[in-house]
């Protein structure tokens, strides 16, 4: 199965992340995708799920990296 959160490579302003294929919002940092995926109703996630391949597919550089 495909993770549902994609957070697509950097670019000028952050990332663009899709949750459910869905464009969530651009991200700028960790704490933005966090957020998207309150909004989406994932409300029990921090940080430290960001790291997690069965859920999310970051594409482009991994969460270290926003531009």
């Amino acid at each position: 199965m495909d993770a549902p959160v994609i957070v697509h490579a950097p670019g000028p302003g952050g990332r663009r992340v899709t949750i459910r294929g869905e464009h969530a919002g651009i991200a700028t940092g960790p704490a933005d995708v966090v957020e998207f995926l309150r909004r989406a109703g994932l409300e029990d996630l921090d940080v430290a799920d960001l790291r997690r391949p069965d859920l999310i597919d970051w594409r482009g550089a991994g969460p270290d990296t926003w531009s």
